[in-house]
C-alpha cells in the first residue's frame, strides 16, 4: 500500500471536489469507489467540508459550490513551501489568484488559481495535513494531467511557477511529463497532452483532469452509469493500464484506470 508521509515542494499532493449537492456527491463516490465520508469536527469553520477515506487514510475532499455559476469539479492541489510567494510567481507568469492564500484552520495554508489558458489549479503548504495519504493504490488518487490548447504557454507558466521540466513519454507521441530536474522512472509530477490532439470539443476548456487508480475501469464504468454518472470515453487499453473517461451526475469529470504491474511500464 502506497501510504504517503509527505510530498516534495512542486508535488501534487490534494485534491478535492466542489460539488452543487454535497450529500448526493458523498453518495456517488462511497458506492462507486467505497470510500468513507467524515465531517470536520467544526462543519460551519469547514465551511461544509468533508474527507474522503480509504482504509483509514485520508485520499480526497469534497466541499458545497462556494460561487454562482462555478462548474462542479475535480481541483489539483500541488505542495510548495510558501502559498504567498507562490501567488507572487502566478502573477509574474500571466496567471490569476483566483483566491487569495488563506489558513485552513490548523491543517495548512491554501490558495486557488488559474493559469494564462484559464485552466484551474490550487497550491497547499501543509502544515497538519499533508495531503492524500494513500496514492497509486485502488481507490486513490494516481495522476493529475492538464489539457491545454497552447502546450508551449503552458510549459512556460509551469516552469516559472513550480519550477517544472518537461520531457516526452516514449509510449505516446505528443505526450508530456512534469518533473523537477531530469526524469526518472517514479519522479513524474504529472502530465500534459495537447487538447487538439486528442478530438476535444471546441467548447471543452482547458483544464486539469485527475485520475484514480482502480482495480477494474471497466466494472467501475459501468457502476458510474448506473448511479447516474457518464462514461465520456469507454474503457480501453492505455500504454499505462486501461482507463476510461468519466463524469459524475453533477458532471464532474474524472478518470480511472487499472495501472499496468510496474514491470510492464514502458520507461520515460
Amino acid at each position: 500500500m502506497a501510504e504517503i508521509t509527505g510530498y516534495e515542494p512542486g508535488t501534487p499532493s490534494w485534491i478535492d471536489i466542489a460539488a452543487p449537492d454535497v450529500d448526493a456527491a458523498a453518495a456517488f463516490y462511497e458506492d462507486l469507489f467505497g470510500w468513507q465520508t467524515s465531517e470536520a469536527a467544526d462543519p460551519e469553520e469547514a465551511g461544509g467540508y468533508r474527507m474522503f477515506s480509504q482504509d483509514g487514510k485520508a485520499v480526497a475532499g469534497l466541499m458545497p459550490i462556494q460561487n454562482e455559476g462555478q462548474p462542479p469539479a475535480w481541483t489539483t492541489y500541488v505542495t510548495v513551501e510558501d502559498a504567498d510567494e507562490t501567488a507572487g510567481k502566478v502573477r509574474e507568469a500571466g496567471g490569476s489568484v483566483m483566491m487569495e492564500p488563506m489558513d485552513v484552520m490548523t491543517a495548512g495554508r491554501m490558495a486557488i488559481f488559474s493559469d494564462p489558458e484559464g485552466a484551474v489549479f490550487a497550491i497547499w503548504q501543509p502544515r497538519d495535513h499533508i495531503g492524500s495519504e494513500l496514492v497509486n493504490e485502488p481507490i486513490s488518487l494516481t495522476w493529475n494531467e492538464l489539457r491545454s490548447r497552447d502546450p508551449e504557454g503552458a510549459k512556460r507558466f509551469y516552469s516559472e511557477v513550480f519550477d517544472w521540466d518537461t520531457a516526452g513519454y516514449s509510449a505516446m507521441e505528443g505526450y508530456v511529463i512534469w518533473s523537477i530536474g531530469e526524469l526518472e522512472p517514479g519522479n513524474g509530477k504529472g502530465g500534459m497532452i495537447d487538447m487538439a490532439a486528442t478530438g476535444a470539443p471546441d467548447d471543452m476548456p482547458p483544464h486539469w483532469d485527475v485520475a484514480f487508480a482502480v482495480d477494474d475501469a471497466d466494472a467501475v464504468a459501468a457502476r458510474c452509469t448506473e448511479l447516474g454518472g457518464t462514461v465520456n470515453m469507454a474503457p480501453f487499453d492505455s500504454p499505462v493500464g486501461r482507463m476510461a473517461a468519466l463524469q459524475d451526475p453533477a458532471g464532474a469529470p474524472f478518470t480511472v484506470i487499472r495501472l499496468n504491474p510496474a514491470d510492464d511500464m514502458p520507461q520515460p
